[in-house]
C-alpha cells in the first residue's frame, strides 16, 4: 500500500514511525526542513518539501499511484483543499483529513465527493474527550477501550497488593466470579508483554488488559485491585477546544468546575456551559486550588496546549490532594518520564489520533483500531465475512484458528449478545471479533485472516 502523509508534525510522524514498521510504502510532505530531516533521521522514508494543497507538491509525491492520502497538517483548510485535489487530480482512492474545527463538522453535508471529497475526518479533539470521559466514567482505570458501538470494553488496570486476585492463576478468575465472564487479553509487566494463560499468575503492579461485557466491567475491575469511590468532582485545567468538550460531556452527571486564563474565553465557556462552574485564573496558582478546595477534586484533568503548564499544575494539585489527575501531554518524551508518578493517567493525542487513522487503513474488514502502549501494541475489531469454504475463520472454532503468536482473541459480538471467547466456540458470518496484538508485527498475517473473498463485493 502506498500512502502519502501530509504534516510531518506529532501526528504525521508519530504515524509514519507506525507504518514504516509494517512495510509499508511511505512519503511524508511538509513546508518544515529541519521537520522532514529530523523526520529522515529517524526513519528511512521519503520527504517532499512544499505546500500539501499544491498539485505539484502532490504529484512529485507520487499522488498518481497512491492508495491513500492522509492530511494531518495544523490547518484544516490546507487538510480539505489536498483531499479535493487528490480527488479530481489524481482520483486518489482513499482520502482522510484531520479537521479541528467544530463550525467544519456541524453539517455532515459538506464533506461528500461532489463538494469537499473527504472519506474519513480524525477530530482529535472529540476522540481525547471521549477517552478522558471513559476514564472518568470508571475509576482506577488506566485505559478504557469501546468496541461494537460500546458493547464491549477493553479496560487496562493496575493490580494492586490485596486485590483478591493478585498472586492467584487466571484460571482462579471463573471460580471467583461465576457469574461474571471475562478474559485477559495481556499483561504488561515491567514494560514486557506477557500472553496470558490460565496458569498465569497475575502479580501486583501488573498492568492487566481484560475484556468483559461493558455491564461487567466494574464487577472485574473490583477483583484485581481495591475499589474506589465513584467519581463526583471534576477539575478541568484549560478551556479550550478540548476542556470545553469533556465540561458538555461530564457536566450532566459530574460537578465541574473549569478554570482558563483567558477572560475572553471564560466569558464564552460561561455562555455556552449550563451546570459548570467557570473560573478565571492560572491553574498552577496554588491559592486559587486551595480556595477552590481542591483537595475534595476527584479528578483534576490538565487539558492546555502547553505541555509544560499541564504538567506543572497536575503535579500542583496531586501535591495538594486532588485524589486523580489526568494530563494531556503532546511531546512523547514527556509520557514516560512522570506517567505513574506524580501523575496518574498521561493522555497522548497522537496515540489516540493514530488508532483513528489506522482504523481506515488496516486491510480485511477492520472497524475499529486503539493503538495500545505507546502504538507497541494493538486491539482490533474485525468482522468475519463469507462462508466456510472462503473465509479462514468461519466454521472454526477458536481453538483451531491459526493466530500469529502474540495475538489473542479476547471477545465475540453476536448481534446484541457479547461472547467471551473460549476455544469452543465456533466463528458465524458477520461476528465481530476483538483481538489483542502484543507483537504488531504479525499485523499483516492477521489482516489475511479477516479480508473478505471477492464473492462478498
Amino acid at each position: 500500500m502506498k500512502i502519502i502523509i501530509l504534516g510531518a508534525g506529532e501526528v504525521g510522524g508519530n504515524l509514519a514511525q507506525n507504518l514504516i514498521k509494517e512495510a509499508r510504502d511511505i512519503t511524508v510532505v511538509d513546508t518544515n526542513a529541519d521537520r522532514l530531516r529530523e523526520l529522515q533521521d529517524r526513519i528511512d522514508i521519503r520527504t517532499i518539501r512544499g505546500l500539501a494543497s499544491h498539485p505539484d507538491i502532490l504529484r512529485q509525491a507520487g499522488a498518481e499511484d497512491a492508495d491513500m492520502l492522509i492530511a494531518v497538517t495544523s490547518s484544516d483548510e490546507i487538510n480539505m483543499v489536498a483531499c479535493q485535489v487528490a480527488y479530481t487530480v489524481f482520483h486518489t482512492p482513499t482520502k482522510i483529513a484531520r479537521i479541528r474545527t467544530a463550525a467544519y463538522l456541524v453539517d455532515g453535508g459538506i464533506f461528500r465527493d461532489e463538494a469537499m471529497p473527504v472519506d474519513h475526518i480524525v477530530n482529535p479533539e472529540k476522540i481525547i474527550t471521549q477517552d478522558i470521559k471513559r476514564l472518568i466514567d470508571n475509576p482506577g482505570a488506566l485505559q478504557v477501550m469501546e468496541f461494537a458501538n460500546g458493547q464491549v470494553q477493553l479496560v487496562c488496570v493496575k493490580a494492586y497488593y490485596g486485590g483478591p486476585l493478585v498472586d492467584q492463576e487466571l484460571r482462579y478468575i471463573r471460580k471467583h466470579m461465576p457469574m461474571v465472564d471475562t478474559r485477559v487479553a495481556a499483561i504488561f509487566r515491567k514494560g514486557h508483554p506477557i500472553i496470558p494463560k490460565g496458569t498465569t499468575i497475575i502479580e501486583a503492579d501488573d498492568e492487566v488488559f481484560f475484556i468483559a461485557a461493558a455491564d461487567d466491567i466494574q464487577s472485574v475491575m473490583s477483583e484485581l485491585r481495591r475499589t474506589e469511590r465513584p467519581n463526583k468532582r471534576i477539575v478541568i485545567a484549560g478551556g479550550g477546544h478540548v476542556g470545553r468538550g469533556l465540561a458538555e460531556s461530564v457536566e450532566s452527571k459530574y460537578g465541574v468546575r473549569i478554570i482558563e486564563s483567558s477572560k475572553q474565553r471564560c466569558y464564552e465557556l460561561s455562555e455556552t456551559l449550563h451546570r459548570t462552574i467557570v473560573l478565571a485564573g492560572n491553574a498552577s496558582d496554588r491559592e486559587l486550588l486551595l480556595e477552590e478546595n481542591i483537595e475534595e477534586a476527584d479528578v483534576f484533568c490538565a487539558v492546555t496546549s502547553d505541555d509544560e503548564a499541564n504538567i506543572m499544575s497536575s503535579m500542583l494539585a496531586k501535591s495538594l490532594g486532588a485524589r486523580k489527575v489526568i494530563t494531556l501531554i503532546n511531546n512523547p518524551a514527556y509520557v514516560d518520564l512522570i506517567e505513574g508518578h506524580d501523575i496518574d493517567i498521561a493522555i497522548s493525542p497522537q496515540q489516540s489520533t493514530l488508532g483513528s487513522i489506522l482504523t481506515h487503513i488496516r486491510r480485511g474488514d477492520v472497524v475499529k483500531v486503539h493503538a495500545l502502549r505507546r502504538g507497541a501494541a494493538e486491539a482490533i475489531e474485525a468482522i468475519a465475512h463469507g462462508d466456510e469454504t472462503s473465509s479462514k475463520v468461519i466454521g472454526r472454532s477458536l481453538g483451531d484458528i491459526e493466530l500469529p503468536s502474540g495475538t489473542n482473541i479476547g471477545a465475540i459480538v453476536r448481534g446484541e449478545n457479547v461472547i467471551i471467547a473460549h476455544d469452543d466456540i465456533v466463528i458465524k458470518p458477520g461476528d465481530h471479533l476483538i483481538l489483542f496484538l502484543v507483537d504488531k508485527s504479525k499485523i499483516r498475517n492477521v489482516e489475511k485472516l479477516f479480508q473478505a473473498p471477492l464473492s462478498f463485493f
